[in-house]
């Protein structure tokens, strides 16, 4: 593992019953760099992303999150990967398409309940933490409020809130806007790009496009299960070269040439597999 990267991951596979939905993904992100994951439904990329912090249990591959490795298949003594794999649920944070807040807790107690429970950090230490988080993502007013009484957006910013208060390395976001309605999306996404411009490492599972376009150093696309393509944001939505790609880009996006219109494409292409930025 390269010492700028935060992720690694060699030959990731994972199977649900019958079904194989990995089929032995490489990829790499470095230390700050924000890469968005797209794909059509079933592609593997939530798996993908849940695999990285261990919510899913690969079948085979390596994975090494934050200078630590798990070797997935039964290759690594039970209690050294146990270690490893706390290290990394402690090195990485995850925000959700549903947001998963304690209804029963305010938007403090939910952003202070892992450095509380977790982290064991003083009560008021955390109260300030809190504070400090809720006003970060514009929600300092809000502190009080209970998650009923909170809209779509708002939710997700104390999820986002609450993931920052482990102070973790990397930041895992499963399509964090799929859930909140369009007008609710840009606040979301902005606290979003604040987080990019800071240079938190992060990797997003979303079909935000222009989120990709004005924050993201790379873009993966998958389907099936690999990787078909890689490249930085600027080519991938202006020039997508794997025609699954450009498929796709043009359910959800309106700028992506058409060959059939004499633009892209000069013959059939390989799928770009595992392209990696240099």
């Amino acid at each position: 593992m390269n010492q700028t990267d935060q992720i690694d991951i060699r030959g990731l596979h994972k199977r649900f019953g019958a079904l194989e939905v990995l089929k032995g993904v490489d990829l790499t992100v470095a230390r700050g760099e924000v890469v968005v994951i797209m794909g059509p439904s079933g592609s593997g990329k939530t798996t993908l992303i849940r695999c990285m912090n261990l919510l899913e249990e690969p079948d085979a591959g390596r994975l090494a999150i934050c200078g630590c490795s798990v070797y997935c298949g039964g290759a690594m003594r039970r209690r050294e990967r146990a270690r490893q794999v706390r290290i990394i649920r402690h090195r990485t944070a995850m925000v959700f398409q549903q947001f998963n807040l304690f209804p029963h807790l305010t938007a403090l107690g939910n952003v202070v309940e892992g450095p509380l429970s977790v982290r064991r950090m003083p009560k008021d230490d955390a109260a300030a933490l809190g504070k400090q988080l809720l006003d970060r993502v514009g929600l300092a007013d809000k502190a009080a409020e209970y998650p009923a009484r909170l809209s779509g957006g708002q939710k997700q910013r104390v999820a986002i809130a609450r993931a920052l208060a482990m102070e973790p390395e990397v930041v895992l976001f499963d399509e964090p806007t799929s859930a909140l309605d369009p007008e609710l999306h840009a606040e979301v996404l902005g606290v979003m790009r604040e987080l990019a411009r800071d240079g938190m490492t992060m990797v997003v599972v979303t079909h935000e496009v222009e989120f990709a376009r004005e924050a993201a150093d790379r873009v993966i696309f998958m389907d099936g299960g690999v990787v078909l393509e890689s490249g930085p944001p600027q080519d991938f939505l202006n020039h997508p070269v794997h025609p699954r790609a450009r498929a796709f880009l043009r359910l959800v996006a309106h700028d992506i040439p058409d060959p059939a219109d004499g633009a892209g494409e000069d013959g059939p292409q390989e799928p770009k597999r595992w392209e990696r930025a240099s």
